[in-house]
């Protein structure tokens, strides 16, 4: 359905179901054989599971998840009759649209164009495997070589702040995760 060249529908608006929480992705399948079995695909235009691509480091490798934006919401962009409003609402999982009075809402263009915006982004954000008071050696910069404790974990930053005793003081100094290693 993705691959297919096709007319855009000028009726078609985007709405958002609520959806049985942790099931998008199927529910996202599902609701497409439907509708291809049903031959709708000029009614029922796209269907889109709002996530974002996060980075993870974690001991030196980076890595890419994907989280929900809107867990339990998927967004649909379709033509709303009778039809494409049976084969939406009758999907197992779909509890139904968000809507205002008795009438599905149509999400304004410019909120879908934001999200898409918005999942483009790739957010970095770090994972850990030290705690607070472990020993850990520094392995890389100017007090590579150095035993101390972890004193704070950013996870945001991907910084650590370790303890070390230099000149016969206790410093800290802070440090990218991929500059210490545990004992």
């Amino acid at each position: 359905m993705a691959d297919e060249v096709k007319k855009v529908n000028p009726k078609a608006k985007w709405y958002v179901l609520n959806i049985r929480t942790g099931y998008e992705n199927s529910i996202k399948k599902e609701l497409q054989q439907r509708i291809e079995a049903t031959g709708l695909q000029n009614k029922i235009e796209e269907i889109l599971v709002p996530v974002q691509k996060k980075i993870f480091v974690k001991k030196g490798k980076q890595d890419v998840k994907e989280d929900k934006l809107f867990p339990g919401y998927v967004l649909i962009k379709m033509e709303l009759n009778e039809n494409t409003w049976d084969i939406v609402k009758n999907t197992e999982g779909v509890r139904g649209f968000v809507k205002t009075d008795k009438y599905p809402k149509p999400l304004p263009e410019a909120e879908v164009k934001a999200i898409m915006k918005f999942m483009e982004v790739e957010q970095p954000s770090y994972q850990s495997s030290f705690s607070v008071g472990e020993a850990v050696k520094i392995t890389d910069g100017a007090f590579a070589g150095f035993i101390g404790s972890v004193q704070a974990i950013d996870n945001t930053k991907g910084k650590i702040k370790v303890l070390i005793s230099f000149l016969g003081r206790e410093a800290p100094v802070e440090l990218d995760f991929s500059q210490v290693n545990k004992l």
